[in-house]
């Protein structure tokens, strides 16, 4: 038979293990158009990266772009921060 601790800690690690799981955040559990609207960006890029569109850019490429060109602050900026400091936009 399990001690008083042992239980306690069991209970402990089952809330921890529950909440971990609510907690994790995946595609699957976000609103249907936040889902569709993940989907379409997606899709975009995808179709720039095969016929290789230059704009809009992700912000990933915007990025690597401006550490190219040295801007101050890049690592804080949003992707229309950055296309906007670059003058894609």
């Amino acid at each position: 038979m399990a001690t008083r601790k042992q239980t306690q800690a069991a209970k402990r690690n089952v809330k921890k293990a529950q909440k971990a799981a609510a907690d994790h955040k995946t595609i699957a559990h976000l609103p249907a158009d936040t889902k569709s609207a993940l989907g379409k960006q997606g899709a975009s890029v995808a179709q720039r990266k095969r016929t290789g569109g230059a704009s809009p850019r992700t912000r990933a490429e915007l990025y690597e772009i401006a550490r190219k060109r040295d801007l101050p602050g890049r690592s804080k900026m949003s992707r229309d921060e950055l296309a906007r400091k670059l003058g894609e936009n």
